[in-house]
């Protein structure tokens, strides 16, 4: 899939409030203000978590500190039957529309929309089977490697390949909640290209353009940023958003650092060199707290000592507290080694009693 460099993604997520014409607003902003794409995000509150008062939902810090998990999502989904009207109003008004699937039964449900192509959220960048349901669509993936070492990338991208993907997009993130300056070390553009031979961008949770410009003069070939519109003050994700004509101002500097690198690359990076970071693979430790978000496997139904696990008694889910999803289809079928209880996360020391690897 032949992209314009750099290409320029308005995320919305959560910033239309849950009002289906703030989703269209913020659709014809991207488009009025210089964005390539729009992307959404397509989940329910029960394909993302489970309703539960246990401790493991809570969250207890950041922006979005007080809320347990199902609630949190509920507050930010986009509505499953928004999205056909949405798909279409892009089309008509000349944007592409795409989303992030969080779920295999997303992807079955943007198929039927024919989504152009697909993003893989970093939560979700270690679960290998909702990677590999993307993949076997055949179509354009885009997965951004928030708090992901250069393994976890390196598994994540084998699979897509494996299962049929031939475009494959990787962002650098960092999963931080506004993202400081100091959070990011831009010289991982550089590493992911010359190690995987692909697409790289970035993923931009900062307050400010700097980043954006300095990764595209870094070889970024596309950017990811939320949006708001003018003078938006409410959101849930509104600390990191662009607001109105903000989003043109960031799409004509990442346009001109593209220009600007083509004639001096390394006098930008020069300016930019306290973003550029170290000369290896390098992740700030502050993104290791936001690694509970990811997925992991659940109990979502009582199971008794010798029952087998199947897709209705484990889940993947949020928060990380569990097992890693690349063991979820190993367990599947295999006995429980003792009494287990829905809410609680299938702990790892299960691997060496049921001798899975």
């Amino acid at each position: 899939m032949k992209l314009k460099n750099p290409f320029f993604v308005a995320e919305i997520s959560a910033n239309h409030c849950g009002k289906f014409l703030n989703a269209k607003k913020l659709i014809k902003c991207a488009k009025d203000n210089g964005a390539d794409a729009v992307k959404l995000q397509t989940y329910t509150p029960d394909t993302m978590t489970i309703r539960s008062k246990k401790k493991f939902f809570k969250i207890k810090n950041g922006l979005w500190k007080g809320f347990d998990l199902w609630s949190l999502y509920k507050k930010a989904h986009t509505p499953l039957n928004w999205h056909k009207k949405l798909f279409q109003y892009g089309k008509k008004i000349g944007i592409t529309v795409f989303s992030t699937p969080f779920d295999e039964t997303a992807v079955d449900f943007l198929e039927k929309l024919n989504c152009p192509m697909y993003k893989v959220s970093s939560f979700e960048m270690t679960d290998l089977p909702l990677i590999k349901k993307i993949a076997s669509t055949k179509k354009p993936i885009i997965i951004s490697t928030g708090m992901a070492n250069l393994d976890e990338i390196q598994s994540a991208y084998k699979i897509a390949k494996k299962y049929g993907s031939k475009d494959i997009t990787l962002l650098y993130c960092v999963s931080n909640y506004p993202s400081k300056n100091s959070d990011f070390n831009l010289n991982n553009i550089k590493i992911l290209k010359n190690k995987f031979k692909c697409r790289i961008g970035l993923s931009d949770h900062s307050k400010d353009n700097s980043v954006a410009i300095a990764a595209v003069a870094s070889g970024a070939e596309m950017i990811e940023k939320h949006i708001a519109l003018e003078n938006q003050k409410k959101g849930l994700d509104i600390e990191f958003s662009l607001k109105g004509r903000e989003i043109k101002d960031f799409s004509k500097s990442i346009i001109l650092a593209k220009e600007l690198a083509r004639k001096n690359r390394k006098e930008i990076i020069k300016i930019y060199k306290e973003l550029m970071g170290k000369n290896k693979f390098h992740r700030n430790k502050t993104e290791n707290k936001s690694k509970i978000f990811r997925r992991s496997i659940f109990i979502t139904k009582n199971i008794k000592k010798g029952e087998k696990f199947n897709k209705t008694n484990i889940r993947r889910i949020r928060p990380g507290h569990g097992l890693p999803p690349k063991y979820y289809e190993k367990l599947i079928g295999k006995k429980a080694p003792h009494n287990m209880f829905a809410g609680n996360p299938v702990k790892k020391e299960i691997i060496n009693k049921l001798r899975i690897s």
